[in-house]
C-alpha cells in the first residue's frame, strides 16, 4: 500500500513539474521547473530498478541540459543589454 501511494505522489510531482516548466512564462522558473522534473523522473527510474538510467538521467538531463539552458539564458540576455 506505501508502494502505489509513494508512485502516485511522485508520478503526481512529475507531471506538476513537466506542466510548470511548459507553462511558466519565466525562462529561469521553466529551467528550474524542468531540472526538478528531471530528479523526479531519475528517482521513478531508480524505484523501478533502473539504477544505470536513473544516473544517466541525473547526470545529463538535470546536470548537463539544465547547465546548457541557463548559459544559453544568459548568453541571450547579455546580447539584449548590448
Amino acid at each position: 500500500m506505501n508502494d502505489i501511494i509513494l508512485h502516485l505522489v511522485l508520478i503526481f510531482l512529475l507531471i506538476l513539474f513537466a506542466l510548470l516548466s511548459i507553462e511558466l512564462k519565466d525562462l529561469t522558473k521553466a529551467i528550474l521547473s524542468f531540472s526538478i522534473f528531471s530528479i523526479f523522473l531519475a528517482i521513478i527510474f531508480y524505484i523501478l530498478g533502473a539504477p544505470y538510467v536513473a544516473v544517466f538521467q541525473l547526470a545529463i538531463y538535470a546536470g548537463a541540459v539544465t547547465v546548457l539552458f541557463l548559459a544559453a539564458m544568459h548568453t541571450i540576455k547579455r546580447r539584449r543589454i548590448e
